[in-house]
């Protein structure tokens, strides 16, 4: 059941972000709203989707990334705006804010490192792109921040001690506060 909500929705975010964003000049300007107006529709049409669960916001992140591929944009460019569409679509539609940036945010890392994308320069983007959109939709930035951070290290701890430490000196690089989460985080 589980199994077939992810695949629905990775697969009507895809096409949804790769019509949206078929002959566009201009992807990276437009794919925040693509994203979130298309993960909005998918949600819609697949009623029994649970919103507490991680699964639906990443699903979210891996049908974008997979949409933005297809139309031949650059994945590393769009990262902000894929995380920040889908985390605003899940919120949106009714989704928790934590489900929401962890989801977005883990799920962004292990599309990067299926790409061959920079797991760190993906963390920054998709710290970035969550807070913006909790911002936007009225939610709690200093907690998304947190969970933002923990979520891009836990997903890249999986990924590898290499892409773990990546990470954690691209957040401490690029993330104001990150560098007191990462450490609260070791303790």
């Amino acid at each position: 059941m589980v199994f077939s909500i992810v695949s629905r929705v990775v697969n009507g975010v895809k096409g949804g972000v790769t019509a949206g964003l078929e002959g566009v000049a201009d992807v990276g300007s437009n794919v925040v709203q693509v994203v979130k107006d298309t993960a909005v529709k998918t949600l819609k049409e697949t009623t029994e989707f649970a919103k507490e669960g991680l699964d639906i916001p990443a699903s979210i992140v891996q049908g974008a990334f997979q949409g933005v591929g297809q139309v031949g944009a650059s994945v590393v460019r769009t990262v902000k705006g894929i995380v920040q569409g889908a985390v605003e679509g899940f919120m949106e539609s009714g989704g928790e804010q934590d489900a929401a940036v962890q989801g977005a945010v883990g799920q962004s890392i292990q599309s990067a490192k299926e790409l061959g994308v920079d797991v760190g320069e993906t963390a920054v983007a998709a710290v970035h792109g969550s807070v913006a959109a909790v911002a936007k939709v009225g939610g709690d930035t200093a907690r998304a921040t947190k969970e933002a951070v923990l979520a891009a290290l836990n997903s890249a701890k999986e990924v590898g001690q290499d892409a773990y430490e990546k990470v954690v000196n691209s957040l401490e690089a690029g993330v104001n506060g990150a560098k007191e989460i990462i450490e609260e985080a070791k303790r």
